[in-house]
């Protein structure tokens, strides 16, 4: 009804299934920031971040910085100290590289350009 592009944060949608699928299959993207999370103490602990559960939903989940001077991290940081803490593999890597253009609002033939390039760069693992 509201035709939304896309959702900042929304880590807590993990307690709703019905509304994990729906994110999934209208794959609405997910602005992510996991070290605010932290900081705001939505998770306790960055092992108990929801971001790897999102990405083996198939939800449309992006790394992001959150005000980082106030919160911590910018967005290298965010992603590793996630993917450490989480123990992510390449292919929640490769899931989100494709999720960050294809939340982007750039020009789809761009987006298909980087696209490939992800791809080319994936397929030497």
């Amino acid at each position: 009804m509201l035709k939304v592009e896309r959702i900042d944060h929304c880590v807590q949608a993990l307690h709703d299934p019905a509304l994990m699928q729906r994110l999934a299959q209208k794959r609405v993207p997910l602005t992510v920031c996991p070290l605010s999370n932290l900081k705001l103490r939505v998770y306790p602990t960055l092992k108990q971040h929801g971001l790897k559960r999102m990405l083996d939903a198939g939800i449309m989940a992006t790394v992001n910085s959150d005000d980082p001077a106030y919160f911590g991290g910018y967005i290298n940081e965010n992603f590793t100290q996630t993917f450490a803490a989480l123990e992510m593999t390449s292919q929640h890597a490769y899931q989100l590289a494709i999720n960050i253009f294809d939340a982007s609002f750039i020009d789809e033939g761009l987006r298909d350009q980087y696209v490939q390039l992800v791809d080319a760069f994936f397929e030497t693992f």
